[in-house]
């Protein structure tokens, strides 16, 4: 049976006369309600785009030069839609299809998925964006302690990068920054900025053995009118960790990966040259912390041993290939935790930045830290940020 998602539309075609901007808004869903999250919507030609949060809802802002542009959107399972931006707007479109491309390969055809593996690492610096480029991101990291969120850093970071062909990222810039208040008490601190840990944990990027792993095929899909197979790879001495690739049968071209470890995922979308850039991550690792017997009372609570976990979230907001237009100015190369560094806040960037709409991650930490001391997020941003 054939499934559809259908992308229910908000479009606020209003354009600012300060900004001369166009706001696109929705939410995807398939044909029985449920989101799909994640989904690609963009403009591939010029580096623009956002993607799905995990409610299926996005927001994209344009200017009236992007007008006669194409819009894509696409996510693995369906067939990419394309619309000219003007033509989505006058149209006043309520609702787009993506029909879902069905995929039934033959294991004939198929080879074995240690070979999909091999193809795919071998592949990766052809069907990567591998030469140097720009990352513009979104990076949350929330602190999670005995269940709650304490503390929360986002910053606006600028990436110089040469893809996963490289095991490290180039330069960084942390452009922007902003902090909620800090009630934590465990107050575990990292030693390096946690985007750093996003390209070492990646197993593209620092490497692994092949032979380490039991591979197996677990199923199918597709990505833009390209058949994958989901590649299982479980460690023959621990059999708890695995690596979960969604690999192209005919590119090798890894668009989805999923990690046992820190319970990580990664999604990648082609830029106009067809090369897969990094579009979004989230990480959610948990640790056991400890407090004094002091503290234990103080906080009423039964144990001094207190479970804790760092929620991470990663949005790829742009991609500049052109060298000439990097803008990183401020090299960072202090080793640090990430709610440590001092950076001047601009509430003007966060008012107006063109962010995807909350996450389920996102709104959770504030509630958390809202409910706390009944501090709403904006006036904690404004009392902590200087």
């Amino acid at each position: 049976m054939l499934l559809v998602a259908m992308l229910f539309v908000g479009a606020n075609y209003a354009y600012s006369q300060q900004k001369n901007e166009v706001l696109l808004e929705g939410v995807v869903i398939d044909e029985y309600k449920m989101v799909v999250p994640y989904a690609a919507i963009g403009i591939p030609s010029k580096y623009m785009g956002t993607a799905s949060n995990d409610e299926g809802g996005f927001q994209l802002s344009l200017a009236k030069s992007n007008l006669q542009d194409s819009l894509e959107i696409s996510s693995i399972g369906y067939k990419t839609y394309k619309i000219k931006v003007q033509d989505y707007l006058d149209k006043k479109v309520k609702s787009i299809v993506l029909k879902e491309d069905i995929v039934s390969l033959s294991e004939v055809k198929l080879l074995n998925p240690s070979a999909y593996v091999k193809n795919a690492v071998k592949k990766v610096k052809y069907n990567t964006l591998s030469s140097k480029h720009q990352l513009n991101m979104i990076y949350r990291r929330s602190s999670v302690e005995d269940g709650k969120t304490r503390f929360m850093v986002e910053h606006y970071l600028k990436i110089l990068d040469y893809g996963p062909t490289v095991p490290s990222f180039d330069e960084m810039e942390i452009a922007e920054q902003r902090k909620s208040a800090d009630y934590r008490f465990v107050n575990k601190k990292q030693p390096v900025h946690t985007v750093i840990v996003m390209a070492q944990i990646d197993p593209i990027r620092q490497g692994f053995s092949l032979k380490d792993y039991d591979w197996s095929k677990t199923g199918d899909t597709s990505y833009d009118g390209e058949d994958i197979v989901i590649i299982l790879g479980k460690e023959k001495d621990n059999p708890k960790k695995f690596i979960r690739l969604y690999i192209g049968i005919d590119t090798y071209g890894i668009y989805k990966m999923e990690l046992s470890r820190l319970n990580s995922l990664f999604l990648y979308k082609k830029d106009i040259n067809g090369k897969l850039v990094l579009s979004y991550h989230n990480r959610d690792p948990s640790f056991q912390g400890t407090i004094s017997e002091q503290k234990r009372k103080l906080l009423k609570l039964k144990t001094t041993k207190v479970k804790c976990a760092y929620r991470h979230e990663a949005i790829v907001l742009s991609v500049i290939s052109d060298r000439n237009k990097f803008d990183i100015e401020n090299i960072n190369s202090k080793r640090s935790d990430m709610g440590d560094f001092d950076i001047k806040y601009n509430p003007t960037f966060w008012d107006t930045i063109n962010l995807p709409p909350e996450t389920a991650f996102y709104k959770k930490s504030v509630n958390d830290l809202e409910s706390i001391y009944g501090v709403p997020i904006e006036t904690q941003f404004n009392a902590v940020n200087k």
